[in-house]
């Protein structure tokens, strides 16, 4: 029996769910096992010398997790750095494993202005991972998901409800709805999803979460960046995106640039591993120079638009120059 075949199953048994809610609280500290056969390291290994000279730039880590440089501050969204994600059963996770690893260890991160988790789901918030990051950094969470994160240790958690707009550190957070759903373990309904829009000194960056096709973008207006999923929609096409839909949600707030997530990371769903960034060029067409970071470990400036390279895994050195635009 696989690992969704057995979730399937347990889904439908009212302990199994209030357990599994239990188990999903842990901290991950004795799951050993997870280390067993790790995966094989990320295709490309990102150099971050010059990012904190950033005012725009962007990150693939894996997954769903992105580091991204806005306005001169460093912010994470959705940091999962687990071989594994899912409950704890003791000496390992029960859940997916990761296909690659990582592109960047949690001790070679920069200094972070901001954590983001957009959702409780496991593959968004990974509370081993959160566990293990520096408690002085603020984090924005979707409604009624602070309890998941505060007892970790952190100094500040702060709950943004649909277009509630908060402060933090000099960035703008606003979440932003989604068409997704927020049950941890599907006895914890309460809980809230989103997405969130970061803005700071005229640059803007809607990090999307999960979501599926909808027309909830369409006021967000002009980004700089759409950092948006593209898998896991095989057979869960009412809470996740087709590559063509992530796409054209890209459209809706005219992104300048697109980097496509939530892919080749775990297996979650039945497409083949590749189909989704496949399909989502296909979509593009003659406009796939916008789409970035197509590789876990590539790392993308504006300043690779002069060089050609919009892929790069290393950041422009002091020299460079990035064209700022004020845009809100």
């Amino acid at each position: 029996m696989s690992w969704r075949d057995y979730s399937d199953w347990a889904k439908t048994r009212p302990t199994m769910l209030r357990l599994a809610e239990w188990l999903g609280k842990g901290r991950g500290g004795t799951r050993l096992l997870d280390a067993i056969n790790p995966p094989p390291p990320a295709p490309r290994r990102p150099e971050l010398s010059g990012w904190e000279r950033q005012e725009l730039a962007a990150l693939w880590i894996g997954h769903a997790t992105v580091l991204l440089r806005i306005g001169g501050r460093t912010v994470l969204a959705d940091p999962v750095f687990s071989n594994r994600v899912g409950i704890g059963l003791g000496l390992l996770t029960g859940g997916p494993q990761r296909l690659v690893k990582p592109a960047l260890s949690l001790h070679e991160l920069p200094r972070l202005d901001l954590v983001l988790v957009s959702h409780a789901h496991f593959d968004h918030l990974d509370r081993p991972t959160l566990s293990r990051l520096p408690k002085r950094v603020p984090v924005v969470t979707s409604e009624h998901n602070s309890d998941l994160i505060r007892d970790l240790g952190f100094h500040s958690v702060t709950e943004v409800r649909w277009g509630q707009r908060v402060l933090v550190g000099g960035l703008c957070v606003t979440g932003w709805p989604v068409r997704h759903w927020g049950a941890r373990t599907f006895i914890d309904h309460h809980r809230g999803y989103a997405a969130f829009l970061l803005e700071a000194e005229g640059r803007r960056i809607l990090y999307g979460g999960d979501t599926a096709w909808g027309l909830h973008f369409k006021d967000v207006g002009r980004v700089d960046l759409a950092v948006l999923g593209i898998g896991a929609y095989d057979p869960y096409i009412a809470a996740h995106a087709t590559p063509e839909q992530a796409w054209a949600m890209a459209d809706h707030v005219r992104a300048d640039f697109m980097l496509p997530m939530h892919h080749s990371t775990f297996r979650l769903s039945h497409e083949p591993i590749h189909e989704p960034l496949e399909r989502l060029l296909a979509a593009a067409g003659r406009s796939e120079d916008r789409i970035i970071c197509r590789e876990i470990g590539q790392l993308w400036t504006p300043d690779a638009v002069a060089t050609g390279d919009r892929h790069a895994g290393r950041v422009p050195g002091p020299d460079a120059t990035v064209e700022m635009r004020q845009v809100c």
